[in-house]
């Protein structure tokens, strides 16, 4: 098993999915183009079969010129190593033969509609020459949306003989298998009308219509029996959808549709009212007996329902023409065919030639108007215009104005088709059909648009690698500083995921620089000017935190800093400061003192005045009133609010007077007072905190 393993360095393998004869098939993620894949690869047991490689090898190359909606797209092919393989569509959803299991019956109308998407398919592989040989509903997938999509053209094979028949030029599911393959001969377009028959019979009745015990067995059915009635079964059915099984899977070739997209214009018809009422599909009619022919001498023997090696066979083809085949190995044969080892008779002369003659000139001509009258009498053909490229309004208009009903209209992306104009119809234009068909349209959605992948998370270098795969208009690069390691993606416009037009898409991408780092300053004793010139400086911000109260540092400057001075920091980062709020405040206790201030009158000595005045003078001057001097008085404080450097208070006293005095003292100070009279200093007392 391959889980887990990168092939060619592009597909991680994650599970098998599924696997046939000859491969297996694995999901695997396409890491350029970050899409989910399916990967087939050639199984081991099969890397030395020189033939069967070849066939693998040659029919993948033919595969990948197939480009249709309902046809499983091949992206790659290649080797690594021992390892051959194809990278496919990843289709989400099952098999139209699960589906059958799980819906059975599937509705007319359901099924119709598959048969016309399995039968555009397998006509656009056709046009390129190509047969699928295995069509068959393991071979059909189904999306999610019910869109049917045709995988495996031509590849499979098998050695398990209860699944397959094989012989020198037999391959294919026996179930499917087309009467000319069961003899042995070469698959051909009408193979694949044949199983594409086989499908829709089960599709109605959830049945396949031959089983048997070997493959032998449901061979010599197809071969022998003539295919059951699907509205035995279910009378439901109408008649008309009936005669598409029994003409896709009638025994002879030529009696089947022409080409499969015949087909597919009779489904497109099948369940219009004009063809309710329609009979049930016979075979032309042949009245001629098998011929007896002479006998062909030794080389016969007997066998019940095979040829030996060395036997042949007389066969009765449609031309009335006797084909001698031999057979190279055991095959199977028809119901018609017979082996002869006695002489056969002669036939006797007719006396009458002329009448024989006439006879069959009677009976052919009957025929012929058995077989015209039909195409006599029906409306005549005409041809489907051309509207590509018109709006699909005007397609519809014309269409229906030439006599045209309006099918499916299926979109489909162009890179030459305006949005909403055709793109193709179904029969194409210039093909001849019966009035009131149905035309399916193929209308455009314009320009394909891809979803854009996510590139975020990844390298520059191997975006841009994957990007050379890409056909964006140009790619843009935005580089920016980040925690993510640099080349790293980080964003992208348009996002993950927007469809987009990529030719008309230019891709912006921004990529990591890596980190931009700087050591932070010492940021103590920073003022806010300062702060703020050294934020626009350096890229950091600023933040201040919180505040504290601080002895040594002035209020408003930086007391610390988070992360410290020294750090290595991303610019653009923050750096928190601690401001301080200057010292805290003490407590203050207030301190009243009542003072006592003294009035000192200045008085002369009596000895002095009695040398200058005589006695009498002496005597009036003791006679008279003492003069009054006012004194002036200056008080200081040093406290709190206040300094010894001028007095607080100034005023004068003729008389001993009390004075209250109001200090405001700090916690752990002390405060004081002092009072001049005059020029004199009379009191002075320092009052310490804790005295109080």
């Amino acid at each position: 098993m391959l889980e887990g393993r990168r092939i060619s360095d592009r597909y991680k393998v994650l599970h098998l999915i599924g696997g046939g004869g000859m491969s297996h098939v694995y999901l695997a993620h396409d890491m350029i183009l970050d899409r989910e894949v399916a990967i087939k690869v050639l199984r081991y047991d099969f890397k030395n079969e020189e033939e069967l490689l070849r066939r693998f090898q040659r029919e993948a190359l033919s595969v990948t010129s197939l480009a249709h909606l309902n046809i499983v797209g091949i992206y790659d092919v290649g080797q690594d190593e021992d390892i051959h393989y194809i990278v496919m569509e990843y289709v989400e959803g099952q098999t139209l033969k699960q589906y059958i299991q799980q819906s059975s019956p599937i509705p007319v109308k359901r099924a119709v509609d598959i048969m016309r998407s399995l039968t555009n398919a397998i006509s656009h592989a056709h046009d390129n020459h190509l047969i699928h040989r295995d069509i068959k509903p393991q071979n059909v997938l189904m999306t999610r949306d019910g869109e049917v999509k045709v995988t495996d053209f031509g590849i499979a094979v098998t050695l398990n003989a209860t699944a397959y028949t094989q012989t020198n030029s037999v391959l294919g599911t026996v179930h499917y298998l087309s009467p000319e393959q069961a003899r042995g001969g070469m698959a051909t377009k009408k193979s694949d009308i044949y199983a594409l028959g086989v499908v829709l019979y089960e599709l109605l009745t959830g049945e396949l219509p031959f089983y048997g015990e070997s493959p032998v067995a449901i061979a010599l059915k197809h071969l022998q029996e003539e295919t059951p009635s699907v509205r035995a079964k279910y009378s439901y059915i109408p008649q008309s959808v009936e005669n598409v099984v029994l003409k896709a899977t009638a025994k002879d070739p030529l009696h089947r549709y022409s080409s499969v997209e015949e087909m597919e214009q009779d489904l497109m018809t099948v369940l219009s009212p004009e063809r309710l009422q329609e009979k049930k599909f016979e075979l032309p009619l042949d009245d001629d007996a098998t011929k007896a022919m002479p006998v062909i001498k030794p080389i016969f023997s007997k066998a019940d329902d095979t040829l030996t090696k060395r036997s042949a066979a007389i066969i009765d083809d449609e031309d009335d023409e006797d084909v001698i085949l031999v057979a190279p190995k055991k095959q199977l044969l028809d119901k018609q065919e017979r082996v002869y080892d006695e002489p056969l008779p002669k036939k006797k002369k007719s006396r009458s030639p002329l009448v024989i003659g006439l006879i069959v000139g009677c009976v052919a001509f009957i025929g012929l108007l058995i077989f015209l009258l039909p195409s006599m009498m029906k409306p005549a053909k005409i041809a489907v215009p051309d509207v590509v490229n018109l709006p699909i309004e005007e397609a519809i208009e014309l269409l229906e104005e030439q006599g045209f009903t309006i099918g499916e209209e299926r979109e489909r992306t162009s890179n030459t088709v305006d949005e909403d104009h055709v793109i193709d119809t179904s029969p194409a234009a210039g093909k001849e059909v019966e009035p009131q068909s149905e035309i399916d349209l193929i209308v455009s959605t314009g320009v394909e648009k891809t979803s854009v992948a996510n590139y975020v998370g990844q390298n520059v270098d191997q975006v841009m690698n994957i990007l050379k795969d890409r056909s964006y208009s140009g790619v843009s690069i935005n580089e920016e500083y980040s925690k993510e390691r640099e080349g790293t993606v980080l964003a992208q416009s348009p996002v993950a995921g927007e469809q987009v037009i990529e030719s008309e898409t230019r891709l912006t991408l921004t990529v990591s620089k890596g980190s931009n780092t700087a050591r932070v300053a010492d940021l103590t004793g920073y003022g806010q000017s300062a702060l703020e010139q050294y934020a626009s400086s350096s890229g950091f911000n600023i933040n201040v935190s919180r505040e504290e109260h601080s002895d040594t540092v002035e209020a408003g400057d930086v007391i610390s800093q988070t992360p410290s001075a020294g750090s290595s920091l991303e610019i653009g980062s923050t750096i928190n400061v601690v401001r301080s709020k200057g010292p805290e405040a003490k407590t203050m206790k207030t301190f009243v003192q009542v003072i006592s201030i003294p009035y000192e009158p200045d008085v002369e000595p009596m000895e002095e005045v009695a040398e200058e005045k005589d006695s009498e003078a002496i005597d009036e001057s003791i006679n008279e009133e003492p003069t009054v001097v006012p004194q002036h008085i200056r008080i200081y404080v040093q406290d709190q609010q206040n300094t010894m450097a001028k007095p607080i208070e100034e005023f004068d006293i003729i008389e001993t007077t009390s004075h209250r005095i109001r200090l405001e003292i700090e916690e752990d100070s002390e405060a004081a007072y002092r009072v001049v009279r005059d020029n004199e200093v009379i009191i002075e007392e320092t009052i310490l905190y804790e005295d109080l």
